[in-house]
């Protein structure tokens, strides 16, 4: 039920599906949009925001264990940079991200995405056939669309997990947000 109330939400974006469609034409295996674009569009969507925070990027999340290049990764964004400039894309393989976050390696994105820093970040969208789009959150979607700010389980820096939502200024932007210790 959440997934269907998040997907409705994300069909009122503007270019919502068009934003997908470009990721889906990359032809990445277990390839996401993923964090704050959903995560801030959510929550504008809940407080009833008529203009949208400004992203510092666009994350496109994938898995490839066969190809781990950090030059791949640009390639891709360069690739979507000319498909759609007005977005500073960010392409990460997670099959590679375990060794820059200092963890056992992933196996999937799904399992990359359990280490992220907040459950309410770690939600990933993808174009599967058309409009059908197929939600990933590890940790479920009770934070995103309750507006909480919660550690994930797996996420071990406790400092760097406080100062990110508080140097990204979320409680300001966004005053219904709780945060959940």
């Amino acid at each position: 039920m959440l997934e269907n109330q998040l997907v409705n939400i994300m069909m009122t974006k503007n270019g919502f599906l068009d934003d997908l469609q470009y990721v889906n034409e990359l032809k990445l295996p277990q390839c996401y949009i993923a964090a704050g674009y959903i995560r801030n569009y959510c929550w504008n969507y809940l407080s009833n925001y008529e203009t949208s925070t400004p992203l510092n990027d666009l994350d496109v999340i994938y898995f490839d264990p066969d190809n781990l290049t950090y030059d791949q990764e640009i390639k891709f964004e360069q690739q979507l940079n000319a498909w759609k400039p007005q977005y500073n894309w960010s392409i990460k393989n997670q099959a590679r991200m375990h060794i820059t976050n200092h963890t056992i390696p992933y196996t999937s994105t799904l399992d990359a995405m359990r280490y992220w820093p907040e459950t309410a970040t770690a939600v990933g969208m993808r174009l599967v056939y058309k409009q059908n789009i197929e939600v990933i959150a590890p940790y479920g979607l009770d934070d995103l669309m309750q507006m909480r700010i919660r550690k994930t389980d797996l996420f071990t820096d406790e400092q760097y997990y406080h100062n990110r939502y508080q140097s990204k200024g979320w409680l300001s932007r966004w005053p219904l947000l709780q945060v959940i210790n």
